[in-house]
C-alpha cells in the first residue's frame, strides 16, 4: 500500500503534483476513451452518467461531472445513418481529485477560439474540510483510506461514522 499518489512515480513529486498528473490521465482518458460513441438527445445524459461511474472508480477521484451537448455536434446523417457521434465540441468534463492532502480541480472543455479541446487546472489547494467538502451528486460515498491509528474517523467524517477501507468497485466481503 502506498501514502499516495507522489509514492507511484519514479522521480520525486510532491503530492500536488501527483494529483496533478493523475487529473490529467482521468481527463485524458475521458476524450480519447469515448470519441466516435454514438449519441443523440436521449443517450447524451446516459453517456455522461456512464464515464462518471467509470472515472469514480479510479483512484484519488473524488468528485466527476459530464456534460454531452448533442447540439454542438453537425447535421444527422439520414435515414439509417440518421444520428451522431460523440466530438470534442459537445463534451466538458470536470474532476476533482484529493490524497487526502492535497486537493486538484481539472476541466475538459472545448475552446472555439482556439478549435481544440483543452483541458486545464481550476483549482489547486489543501484537502477540502467537513464544511466544504464535495462527493458525488448521485449519493456515493467519497471514496477515503482508514486512518492507520485506528480511530476510523478524521477530518471531513462525520461523529459516529467511520471511514471505509474498502475500496469503491472491490467486492465486497461478509462481516
Amino acid at each position: 500500500m502506498t501514502g499516495g499518489p507522489a509514492d507511484l512515480h519514479a522521480v520525486p513529486l510532491t503530492r500536488r503534483e501527483a494529483l496533478l498528473f493523475e487529473a490529467g490521465i482521468k481527463l485524458g482518458g475521458v476524450f480519447h476513451q469515448y470519441l466516435g460513441t454514438p449519441v443523440g438527445e436521449r443517450t447524451a445524459r446516459r453517456l455522461a452518467r456512464t464515464i462518471e461511474d467509470a472515472v469514480r472508480l479510479q483512484p484519488y477521484v473524488r468528485s466527476i461531472r459530464v456534460t454531452i451537448d448533442p447540439s454542438r455536434a453537425g447535421p444527422l446523417g439520414e435515414g439509417a445513418f440518421a444520428y451522431r457521434y460523440l466530438v470534442a465540441e459537445m463534451l466538458s468534463a470536470e474532476v476533482t481529485l484529493s490524497d487526502g492532502h492535497e486537493t486538484v480541480r481539472a476541466e475538459l472543455v472545448h475552446r472555439p477560439d482556439l478549435r481544440y479541446p483543452l483541458m486545464r487546472v481550476v483549482a489547486v489547494g489543501p484537502a477540502v474540510t467537513r464544511g466544504n467538502r464535495s462527493g458525488s451528486r448521485r449519493g456515493r460515498p467519497v471514496r477515503r483510506t482508514a486512518r492507520s491509528d485506528g480511530s476510523g474517523g478524521g477530518p471531513g467524517t462525520p461523529r459516529g461514522r467511520a471511514r471505509s477501507s474498502r475500496r469503491r468497485g472491490s467486492p465486497r466481503t461478509p462481516a
